[in-house]
């Protein structure tokens, strides 16, 4: 774990927990709204986790870039961080343009799904907050 970069697990829990979020989402809809509230939400959960998948990488590119290249005049970003940065929103986008205009599955549903990494987010910092008291009061005691 010495050489797992820091934050890396908190990242992995917040992955897991927005479709473990997802989920569990999905089977209230699916009792509250039927079988298509329950897909609207999936949708809405999985646009969310995979945003916020690129949003993690390209921040990690962009990262990775401008360390390297700590002492140059100029810093080369890859264009794969750039696609995954601004294509994002265009996914998002385009995603809830067609859920609005053309779509089967019920909008409501949809925009809670993409919020389930927002409340991963959530989670994965109380996660924290509690566990870190518990490993200072370990590690203190010793």
């Amino acid at each position: 774990m010495g050489s797992e970069p820091f934050g890396s697990a908190t990242l992995r829990r917040i992955e897991w927990l927005t479709l473990a979020l997802g989920a569990l989402g999905a089977l209230w809809a699916g009792w509250r709204w039927g079988w298509r509230g329950s897909a609207g939400l999936v949708v809405g959960a999985v646009l969310s986790w995979l945003n916020f998948r690129w949003l993690k990488g390209s921040v990690q590119a962009f990262g990775r870039a401008a360390t390297v290249q700590a002492g140059s005049a100029s810093v080369a970003v890859p264009k794969s961080a750039y696609f995954k940065f601004f294509g994002r929103f265009a996914l998002l986008l385009g995603t809830v343009y067609v859920i609005l205009t053309r779509s089967w599955v019920p909008v409501i549903p949809v925009f809670a799904g993409l919020f389930a990494s927002s409340a991963a987010v959530v989670l994965a910092l109380v996660y924290e907050l509690l566990w870190s008291g518990v490993r200072q009061d370990v590690s203190g005691r010793s």
